[in-house]
């Protein structure tokens, strides 16, 4: 059945107008007035005595009720508690591939479950981006991101934060917890093998940074060291930016 992100409150009977980019799928689909949908809106927190569902995840049974030239309603039926999360969150911070290749990264760290993306420019980047440019692209990686979701069968979607630059971004983290796993991908010697980290499980919160093409210079892997990423490894051989990130992913998250 055809899922879609709709984030607003979802109420049980409710009729409510699909946003613009499900409106367009659904018109796309040649679908009409009767067809069923799944709905998700990804938000947290069930509200005490009401059929509003916000929680981790869940999913919402709908109907369509009327086709108009661009807008689409539906009808709200029944909430399901289906969760597909991992079980703990990764966050992703990466020096920005360049081309279409930071599109294909996102879209499949989607589908593997990562919590957020932190697009950085680096020393080494070859994509630069700032001011409208840089919202533009955010907010094309965030229906990117949606679209993941939507196919995969994920009821939380990603965040993608604003650019920024590595040493920006480090500035502006808090201090690591106790209960927090910092990790930097790094071709360094010293750097311990990840598989070693993953042997005694992963934290309910981790973050994980790797470089652009050309990995990231010493002295920004060493400002990432004093903010508590510790350096490790995927193995010897030498894999593209978008690839090793989502390998860490994939290891991260299985």
């Amino acid at each position: 059945m055809p899922r879609f992100y709709c984030p607003a409150p979802l109420t049980r009977g409710a009729l409510l107008d699909l946003p613009a980019g499900a409106a367009r799928h659904v018109q796309v689909l040649r679908m009409q007035p009767g067809d069923a949908i799944t709905l998700f809106n990804g938000t947290q927190g069930p509200q005490a005595g009401s059929e509003t569902w916000n929680g981790l995840g869940g999913e919402w049974d709908a109907t369509i009720t009327h086709m108009g030239r661009s807008e689409v309603q539906v009808q709200v039926g029944a909430h399901h508690a289906v969760e597909r999360e991992a079980g703990g969150s990764v966050h992703l911070a990466v020096g920005m591939p360049a081309n279409d290749r930071m599109d294909w990264l996102v879209e499949k760290a989607t589908e593997l479950g990562v919590a957020s993306i932190q697009p950085l420019m680096t020393e080494r980047s070859v994509l630069r981006l700032s001011g409208e440019r840089a919202d533009k692209k955010v907010a094309h990686w965030q229906s990117v991101a949606v679209s993941g979701c939507e196919q995969c069968g994920g009821n939380r979607v990603p965040h993608i934060w604003p650019v920024q630059t590595l040493a920006a971004w480090l500035q502006g983290l808090p201090p690591k917890g106790h209960h927090d796993t910092r990790w930097l991908l790094s071709l360094a010697d010293g750097a311990s093998p990840l598989s070693q980290h993953l042997a005694h499980g992963v934290a309910a919160h981790s973050s994980f940074l790797s470089g652009p093409e050309g990995g990231l210079s010493a002295a920004e892997e060493a400002a990432a060291a004093a903010c508590g990423f510790a350096p490790v490894t995927l193995g010897p051989r030498v894999l593209r930016a978008e690839t090793a990130a989502l390998t860490a992913l994939a290891r991260l998250l299985a």
